[in-house]
């Protein structure tokens, strides 16, 4: 497992800083094969096909909120129509939008909440849902001995491959375990399954708990091999 440095938070944005927002019931879907995206991270993409040009546009003029859903093995036969997603997502709210002369665009989005997809809706180019929205904030922190295990078996693992320095500012702390727990399952270089399988934990100390299981399984993977049975 490495860092994946293609999603790095982006630089001079502090990862604690996102607030509450209000929530559509029904937001656009951006389905993608490999990526996954949670809470309290941030999500910088680059928007290029027609139907998520328009899907920008009408966020931007809207409820500023878009879903990131990962896409469910078989998706490349019907990738242009509606191919089958993960219920479980993450609503991100667009922070930015920078339009390129050409029409494509790139954004920033801001992980709110994670959701639930109740009903597809494909009137539009591009999909939507009626989500129900979980709320994590009343899991409280986690319990100290968790956090410091988590920290500690990370700090061992980028210690050996020399990659400790540009973690250092999410181990302070004023880090929320939120903010924390979630970033490192954003950015570790880990399969989309296995964030989903992360993404899915139900509150905040269950995906601590696993997060923690998949770091030790890499410490201890002599093979190269990644992920669960």
């Amino acid at each position: 497992m490495q860092i994946d440095r293609g999603r790095q938070p982006p630089e001079g944005v502090r990862p604690e800083s996102t607030e509450p927002s209000s929530i559509p019931t029904r937001v656009p879907v951006f389905p993608l094969p490999n990526v996954v995206f949670f809470p309290k991270t941030y999500l910088p993409l680059h928007i290029f096909e027609p139907r998520y040009r328009q899907m920008v546009a009408d966020a931007a003029n809207g409820g500023r909120c878009i879903a990131m859903a990962l896409l469910k093995e078989g998706w490349e036969s019907d990738y242009y129509g509606n191919p089958a997603v993960y219920p479980v997502l993450c609503v991100g709210r667009l922070v930015s939008v920078q339009p390129l002369s050409d029409g494509r665009s790139n954004i920033l989005l801001q992980g709110l909440a994670r959701g639930e997809i109740r009903e597809e809706h494909f009137e539009k180019p591009y999909r939507e849902a009626t989500i129900r929205v979980d709320s994590e904030l009343s899991e409280g922190e986690l319990p100290a001995g968790v956090r410091r295990a988590l920290v500690d078996r990370l700090s061992r693992y980028l210690q050996a491959r020399e990659q400790s320095t540009v973690w250092q500012r999410f181990f302070r702390e004023e880090v929320t375990d939120e903010v924390l727990v979630n970033t490192l399952a954003t950015y570790l270089d880990c399969t989309s399954i296995e964030k989903q399988f992360l993404l899915e934990a139900d509150g905040l100390r269950h995906r601590a708990r696993r997060l923690n299981d998949l770091i030790q399984f890499m410490l201890h993977d002599q093979h190269g091999a990644k992920g669960w049975e």
